[in-house]
């Protein structure tokens, strides 16, 4: 039976009734254990599979390159790191479906939901957004921090490869905290506490970067953790991963084919934000934005997908 957690957050809403069904999956072995240990498993894994690769690039071609590669990927300031870092991800993806199998005993495909309603999620929530990203791009390029990167004939040749790569980071990124830690979480608790906030906060921990954002690391990690927030809402408003994927997707393309952020996995950017990345007085404006925009496509979403 699931546990409420009462007096930290109510109980699960009617909004969310799909939400039942997406987590019935995962009832059998819901134990807290398993998910803690499924999630550093899901972690260890991701990291020694990187760092395998890094250490064949190393015997294979030297230290040097495997150094330059890595600071390349990293950096994802140049097309090629850029779509590298992109396909990384589908060690963090692997692992999800391994953890799931061998740990729950069930099939990572589960971790979707319903595939054909999965899909129609996510078509119906990404083809809007990107609309949206798409009308606003002009007015983004006339702002006097944003500079030309790419010329479009420049993306077009990279788009083939790089979108799937898109797909397999964002797809990654959502069965792991959307679709493994909520659907684990939300079969043994009712209240959002559980499976949408601790999820999300772990997903923004995940992105606090004070080495590149300086003071405003602790923002960048908040602005993620409301992502998810978002995500995991509609998530449980549709039963399936589709509109989280859709989101994220939308999201994430804006972000790295449209308007990028300078120096910051910047490679395939048609244009450029350029600001002191650590300056509050530079970052909080365009985070604002960016924010706005975020809830404004989250609002989107819903619009669309009312059945």
């Amino acid at each position: 039976m699931p546990i409420r957690l009462s007096g930290l957050l109510l109980a699960r809403p009617p909004a969310y009734a799909p939400l039942t069904r997406f987590a019935a999956a995962a009832r059998p072995r819901t134990e807290l254990w398993r998910s803690v240990l499924g999630t550093v498993l899901i972690g260890a894994l991701y990291l020694m599979a990187i760092i395998s690769f890094f250490q064949f690039v190393e015997r294979v071609w030297g230290p040097w390159t495997a150094a330059r590669l890595s600071q390349g990927i990293a950096s994802g300031s140049t097309p090629q790191a850029l779509t590298m870092l992109l396909f990384s991800f589908a060690a963090m993806g692997g692992a999800v479906f391994v953890v799931t199998r061998l740990l729950h005993g069930r099939s990572g495909i589960t971790l979707f939901g319903p595939l054909p309603q999965a899909l129609s999620d996510f078509l119906h929530t990404a083809l809007p957004i990107l609309a949206l990203w798409v009308v606003l791009l002009p007015l983004s390029a006339l702002a006097p921090e944003v500079g030309r990167h790419l010329t479009v004939g420049q993306l077009l040749v990279w788009l083939p490869l790089a979108l799937p790569g898109l797909l397999i980071q964002i797809g990654s990124e959502e069965l792991l905290f959307r679709g493994y830690l909520q659907q684990q979480l939300a079969a043994r608790f009712q209240a959002p506490l559980a499976w949408a906030v601790l999820p999300s906060m772990l997903f923004g921990a995940l992105h606090y970067a004070p080495a590149e954002f300086g003071r405003n690391a602790s923002l960048m990690a908040l602005w993620a953790t409301l992502f998810g927030l978002f995500a995991a809402d509609l998530t449980a408003r549709t039963g399936n991963l589709g509109a989280a994927l859709g989101f994220h997707f939308a999201t994430n393309f804006s972000a790295i084919f449209l308007v990028g952020l300078y120096g910051n996995l910047d490679g395939l950017a048609l244009f450029n934000l350029v600001i002191n990345t650590r300056d509050p007085g530079q970052v909080i404006p365009f985070l604002a934005v960016d924010f706005m925009s975020m809830l404004v496509s989250w609002l989107l979403a819903r619009q669309f997908l009312c059945r």
